[in-house]
């Protein structure tokens, strides 16, 4: 099904110039930065910026989707619900609100992450400098959209298989950090017994 029958898309809101961080008041905003590469967490120490009045439909308060829409990846992360506040969207991150009767946020991102989806975007691709996905490539990409208690079991289990890898990592750099220590010991014994000789 196309991403655009299943939700709303529109682009994040387009400053003016640069955008200066403020110590007090203003709103907390989400730039391309905060978007990991993965698409998998975003930052949590979003910095608050003086925005003036914004239209409510920049800003994202959980259950959305934002998209990647220019660099490298072009990746999608899902906004937890609910947020503490709302937090305004700046381009050239996209905001999908999903029709969360048929879609669950996070099962969205999880799709359009994957690499056939990412691979169907890249073909749609402009620009040589600076990647771009255009809007319309986004609101066509395909999606397969099963019941919703299939795409929280999908969900769950990306997160699991996400976990599993973390843990392996961890796993392999304690075990070199041992085999290291070992190795380091061993050498030094011997050291000390061609000494003592």
């Amino acid at each position: 099904m196309r991403l655009a029958d299943l939700s709303e898309i529109h682009s994040g809101y387009t400053a003016r110039g640069r955008l200066d961080p403020v110590l007090e008041g203003g709103v907390p905003a989400l730039q391309l930065r905060d978007v990991g590469a993965s698409g998998a967490e975003l930052g949590s120490d979003l910095k608050r910026y003086d925005l003036g009045a914004l239209s409510e439909r920049y800003f994202v308060s959980g259950g959305e989707v934002v998209f990647r829409s220019r660099g490298e990846p072009n990746v999608a992360a899902a906004i937890q619900d609910p947020l503490p506040e709302p937090v305004a969207v700046i381009v050239p991150l996209v905001i999908i609100r999903p029709d969360r009767d048929r879609i669950l946020p996070d099962y969205l991102a999880w799709a359009i992450n994957q690499p056939d989806a990412q691979r169907r975007l890249g073909l749609e691709a402009q620009g040589t400098g600076l990647r771009m996905i255009p809007m319309p490539a986004l609101e066509n990409l395909e999606i397969a959209v099963p019941d919703l208690s299939m795409q929280k079991r999908v969900v769950e289990f990306s997160a699991l298989a996400r976990r599993e890898g973390q843990l392996l990592r961890q796993l392999a750099a304690r075990k070199d950090d041992l085999v290291s220590a070992i190795l380091g010991e061993a050498v030094k014994a011997a050291d000390l017994k061609e000494i003592a000789r």
